[in-house]
């Protein structure tokens, strides 16, 4: 039997208050839900409508090229955020991040809940996404700010989500790690595959 979906309560936090302060929960091998090589700390909080993410990961070398909005980022190191407004997660929204700052968003339609039939629309854009990216000495870290109303509205109080990183080898040549919140459990590890997204509810609900 596969290991229960991780859940995670999201705070509320002021709009001088950092993500950093908030506790952190551990990405997971995606493949096997072990412990993976290069560690990676997750935040989330609402700020107003606005949902903060913020990834913290030790790395040892960059593989970053990509420089323009929607390129496919997944191709080399990248932090991803995939939400479902929905239940099932039939409806989803992906948001990526690379070490150099570049963004990638699109709406996904997956009626099958599975890769064979979804449709992935670039051409979507998330007015008001941003992120802020912090390279340093064998760690870089990337904080997203995702304007919820843009996605849906009303905003639901509990939503499916997951959360990945990807880093594309090492000079040691570890090879590729690919890093999730709730594990895929399946090699290779496909992050469309919404039957593994956990569950964030927005306060006490």
């Amino acid at each position: 039997m596969p290991p229960p979906l991780p859940e995670l309560v999201v705070p509320a936090i002021s709009p001088t208050q950092r993500l950093v302060e908030l506790p952190a929960v551990r990405l997971v091998d995606a493949q096997s839900g072990e412990a993976p090589r290069l560690p990676t700390s997750l935040r989330v909080a609402l700020r107003g409508d606005t949902l903060c993410v913020r990834f913290d990961g030790r790395d040892e070398g960059v593989v970053a090229t990509y420089r323009n909005r929607d390129e496919n980022l997944w191709e080399e190191d990248v932090f991803e955020v995939f939400l479902a407004p929905v239940d099932p997660p039939h409806l989803y929204f992906e948001f990526e991040v690379n070490p150099l700052g570049t963004l990638f968003d699109a709406r996904v339609d997956s009626p099958n809940l599975v890769r064979a039939g979804m449709k992935v629309d670039t051409s979507w854009d998330c007015a008001g996404l941003s992120a802020t990216v912090r390279r340093r000495e064998g760690k870089w870290s990337a904080a997203l700010s995702i304007p919820l109303r843009e996605l849906v509205d009303p905003i639901p109080r509990r939503w499916r989500a997951n959360f990945y990183r990807v880093d594309r080898g090492s000079p040691s040549g570890a090879g590729d790690e690919f890093s999730a919140w709730s594990p895929i459990l399946r090699q290779p590890a496909d992050f469309h595959e919404t039957e593994r997204f956990g569950v964030l509810r927005f306060g006490d609900e």
